[in-house]
């Protein structure tokens, strides 16, 4: 492992062996639903409550990534999981049924990027061969956890999001694919003093920005370099921002895709788009993995995106900080 200030380069780079994403039933009309594995037509999943299905998907997709990459549960040596539920419970009680040694992340809706540099990094060292990297959100638990419960029946604002009620894992092996993940940029903190819950994507598009320019000035590459630079769930009004943002360094961002301004397409229901942990680990899942193993694409620049708010902090009036982190996926060269 090479280190340069913010970002580090594998001295192995990581193989993305395999994917899986299994969705809720708004999800499953979107237009990318043929490339989820598996769509749920209940968002209950069969459960008592909204936390409980969600944490049937996380175990659902993990079992789904052992099916596509021909393993089994022995086969792995470590689950790195995350969600957006007080102590991160979904994850922790989903592993529990797996029986899986356990680490847990926390970066909001950019737990996947935290997720997949820390395993890309322990397979790095040489003392790890097969790690799985999972996160979930579910609307409904989502509105409990950081706003107000849908009993109440508050109305969205013009710049709400919907969070994606669904999860995705990732499966990263010393097993050889031409997939691999190459390097990350770490992001930090960043806080430009919106205490609007409602606007996640005005929080967290300074975040990208941040880190891009970081990223830019540390690679000496320039947004040209990628295919796709894919953000997490900025929506379409934070994808915007982040444009502005961008414009006054004369960076113009033509191969730019948000996750969340994507899933829903125009769907109105979702207003700006779609939201969650599980927003970037599904489509990265479902989508964007098989452009890469098809080599329609193949250097991405994948930046999940987290508001690092609770409930409490918006009562007590604080500003939403955000973070957001660049993991280097290419496709080796033939």
């Amino acid at each position: 492992m090479r280190i340069d200030k913010n970002t580090i380069y594998f001295d192995n780079p990581v193989s993305i062996y395999s994917t899986s994403s299994i969705v809720g039933p708004i999800e499953s009309k979107s237009k990318y639903r043929n490339y989820f594995d598996e769509r749920v037509d209940d968002d209950m999943f069969g459960e008592k409550s909204y936390e409980k299905a969600e944490c049937k998907f996380q175990i659902r997709a993990i079992q789904q990534l052992l099916n596509n990459a021909g393993l089994y549960i022995d086969n792995i040596d470590l689950s790195i999981s995350g969600d957006l539920i007080n102590q991160i419970a979904v994850s922790s009680f989903a592993t529990r049924s797996l029986n899986l040694p356990f680490i847990g992340v926390y970066n909001a809706c950019a737990s996947l990027g935290e997720a997949l540099f820390l395993g890309a990094s322990l397979i790095d060292s040489g003392n790890y061969n097969n790690i799985t990297c999972t996160t979930s959100s579910h609307f409904a638990s989502a509105e409990r956890q950081y706003r107000f419960p849908l009993e109440l029946g508050n109305q969205k604002t013009p710049t709400s999001q919907w969070t994606v009620t669904g999860a995705g894992s990732i499966l990263l092996s010393t097993m050889n694919n031409k997939t691999k993940i190459k390097g990350a940029t770490l992001g930090t903190i960043t806080d430009y003093g919106v205490i609007d819950v409602n606007n996640m994507g005005a929080a967290m598009a300074p975040a990208v920005y941040t880190t891009l320019l970081k990223h830019f000035e540390e690679t000496g590459r320039d947004a040209d370099y990628y295919d796709c630079i894919i953000t997490g769930d900025l929506g379409k009004f934070g994808s915007s921002l982040l444009k502005q943002l961008l414009s006054k360094d004369n960076i113009q961002l033509s191969n730019h895709f948000d996750c969340g301004a994507m899933i829903y397409g125009d769907n109105k229901k979702a207003i700006q788009g779609g939201s969650g942990a599980g927003c970037c680990s599904v489509m990265f899942g479902g989508y964007f993995y098989k452009l890469l193993q098809k080599k329609q694409i193949n250097k991405v620049l994948f930046m999940p995106t987290g508001a690092l708010l609770s409930k409490d902090t918006s009562l007590q009036g604080e500003t939403i900080p955000s973070i957001s982190h660049a993991i280097i996926i290419e496709n080796d060269e033939e």
